[in-house]
């Protein structure tokens, strides 16, 4: 039996109109405008699409959207000078510094500069403690966004086997936190993991995020399980370019249960809960009422 399609971009399109309502909400009965500033720094393409991406959906959803370009060369000191500015701007809610950074820039330094109830990526090292320890943070937006579809999925996800395959900071460790969180029983796997099929055989839920084109095959798979897949890959197939995810969607989509597909699975849902993060980070920051369902 072929897996149920777990339709992300359909997901996204019903998260960002909840952030919308909610939006609309807190200008009407608050007078309140989240606000989201987006800091690129050079002229990486395909940063720049994902920036007027970015934009374009905070402006849709009523929130304020402002975009600071950098010139390739400017300093650190320059760059930490603007998120001290960000910081301190009570308009502005949640701010992200678009990775990657120019080789001269300490990304870490970067990202650890931001205020950590701006930070909506969820990568600053307070944010990354606090969800390590099961308490409020801002959690990074990809996790957040398999952790939803994996709710509305499933309904609860609780006992659940699942293994990660990836052990990445911005994927792989927070997933693996938000997925204890919800009770389930979690295995983290990477490339050097002894006998990696044999682990993922195991799991009720299977979330690719190794960075390795088509790597987990449909005979890794459980019968039934839920494929969750995280990988974006480019490649040429057929003398065409192809985007393709860390699973073989072909072969595991006859086994599993449900699976997400590449492009239109987990992609779309990451600027959405960007979109609920600055939502979220608006209400802490207003002592009002966190958005229902738009939190892990």
């Amino acid at each position: 039996m072929a897996a149920t399609v777990i339709d992300g971009k359909a997901f996204a399109a019903k998260v960002r109109e909840q952030v919308a309502e909610h939006v609309k909400r807190l200008k009407d009965d608050h007078n309140i405008t989240p606000g989201l500033a987006v800091v690129l720094v050079g002229e990486d393409p395909a940063s720049e699409v994902y920036v007027r991406s970015k934009g374009k959906m905070t402006v849709e959803v009523g929130m304020k959207s402002v975009e600071h370009k950098l010139a390739a060369d400017t300093s650190e000191a320059e760059l930490l000078a603007l998120i001290d500015q960000l910081n301190n701007d009570p308009e502005i809610h949640g701010i992200l510094v678009q990775l990657p950074l120019p080789d001269h820039l300490d990304e870490d330094l970067v990202i650890n500069s931001l205020d950590p109830a701006k930070d909506v990526d969820g990568f600053h090292i307070s944010n990354v403690g606090l969800l390590g320890t099961g308490q409020k943070s801002m959690v990074p937006c990809t996790p957040l966004g398999c952790l939803m579809m994996l709710r509305d999925h499933h309904g609860s996800i609780s006992g659940m086997n699942a293994v990660v395959v990836g052990r990445s900071n911005i994927v792989g460790k927070p997933m693996a936190q938000l997925l204890l969180g919800d009770s389930c029983t979690v295995t983290i796997a990477h490339s050097r993991t002894k006998d990696l099929p044999e682990v993922v055989r195991g799991a009720d839920i299977v979330v690719a995020a190794v960075g390795r084109p088509e790597m987990v095959q449909g005979d890794w798979i459980k019968p039934g399980a839920t494929v969750i897949d995280v990988g974006i890959n480019r490649i040429e197939r057929d003398g065409k370019k192809k985007l393709v995810g860390d699973a073989d969607y072909e072969s595991c989509a006859e086994v599993a249960g449900a699976i997400t597909p590449v492009p239109g699975g987990v992609g779309p849902m990451t600027i959405a809960c960007l979109l609920a993060n600055t939502l979220t980070a608006c209400c802490r920051a207003n002592g009002l009422d966190e958005p229902e369902g738009l939190t892990a």
